[in-house]
């Protein structure tokens, strides 16, 4: 798939106008402003608009657990599907609260759900193979749920998707995933996760920096992603490129989902003119992984929960920016006079 920067200076020239013509002083709506010509880059309008958002929370196990790199055991990730799917995870609750749609996907959970409404059922496998001890997935596998990835976000009508996550052992990967996609050493991309203690970090560091140099060979990103990514993470990629691809606005959350888009950028730069980065989380390494994809995120809320709750919160900052260029009124329009020369 092919993904086409989003930058048009005619269609700047007209939305930067149709912004500082608003009854406000220049610049005073700061962060909305910005978040409005986005929008309309992505949208290719100056009419825009958020149709159907949807948050997208894909679940999958991960075999590295097996090294005790994490505070929960792996039982941990289809109990919260269920919790999803009854109704009582934070991310239902913020979800609701602003008319957002939610779709759970059990990407590759190491538990049989059965047919069950509410769950989308693409599970490739019951989770990863352990990457400390061999490649995390083969390339095929890998392939797979890219390619599922992007079927489902061709399935959506519409034009905001954001992307969350569950998966016990997910940190691990996702730090893993930045070590090798950044240069960032190990230490600084290691944090509590679902709450490890200091200790704890340490040993996670040193499974991850010797499963780096087991399998140093890895390099080219869907070779990284193979070797050391789950299959939520992979999923999300896949949707991630084709939700670009479609002109669709990315609305990306914490330190997993920004693992994913990592690679996908690597894949396709351009795609990081479709993403609006939520927040910053509270796992260590989250601001240096924004850094190196020149990320601002929106929100600072000490946040380390994943399951795109990020994106339900700063979902009606969203709003906020499409309702002022729609309805605010300009100087003409209100009779106001404008700033003095």
């Amino acid at each position: 798939m092919s993904i086409s920067p989003t930058y048009n200076e005619a269609l700047a020239v007209q939305l930067d106008r149709a912004i500082n013509n608003k009854t406000k002083p220049l610049g005073s709506l700061g962060v909305l402003e910005v978040l409005a010509r986005q929008i309309g880059l992505i949208q290719n309008t100056r009419d825009i608009a958020i149709k159907q958002p949807a948050i997208l929370v894909f679940a999958a196990d991960h075999g590295v657990v097996a090294e005790g790199i994490s505070a929960y055991p792996q039982d941990v990730t289809w109990q919260m599907v269920e919790n999803f799917l009854a109704g009582g995870a934070a991310i239902n609750v913020f979800a609701a609260q602003n008319n957002c749609a939610l779709r759970v996907i059990d990407a590759g959970v190491n538990h049989d759900f059965g047919p069950r409404d509410g769950l989308t059922d693409r599970k490739l496998a019951h989770g990863t193979r352990n990457f400390a001890q061999e490649p995390a997935m083969s390339r095929d596998l890998c392939d797979s749920a890219l390619a599922a990835g992007a079927a489902l976000a061709a399935e959506l009508e519409g034009n905001v998707i954001g992307f969350g996550e569950m998966g016990i052992g997910n940190t691990t990967a996702a730090a893993a995933l930045m070590h090798k996609l950044t240069g960032i050493p190990v230490a600084q991309c290691v944090g509590a996760g679902t709450g490890l203690s200091a200790e704890g970090i340490l040993h996670k560091q040193r499974v991850i920096e010797a499963a780096v140099a087991k399998h140093a060979r890895a390099t080219e990103p869907l070779d990284v992603l193979a070797t050391f990514g789950g299959l939520e993470i992979a999923m999300m990629a896949g949707a991630m490129l084709k939700a670009a691809e479609l002109r669709k606005v990315l609305l990306i959350d914490g330190f997993i989902v920004n693992s994913a888009l990592l690679v996908a950028a690597r894949i396709q730069p351009a795609i990081l003119d479709y993403c609006i980065f939520a927040h910053c989380s509270n796992e260590n390494g989250h601001q240096q992984m924004l850094s190196a994809l020149g990320a601002k995120p929106l929100l600072n809320l000490g946040l380390r929960l994943g399951e795109g709750t990020g994106c339900a919160l700063a979902l009606p900052l969203l709003h906020a920016a499409v309702n002022f260029l729609n309805q605010m009124a300009t100087f003409e329009s209100a009779q106001v006079s404008e700033k003095s020369e």
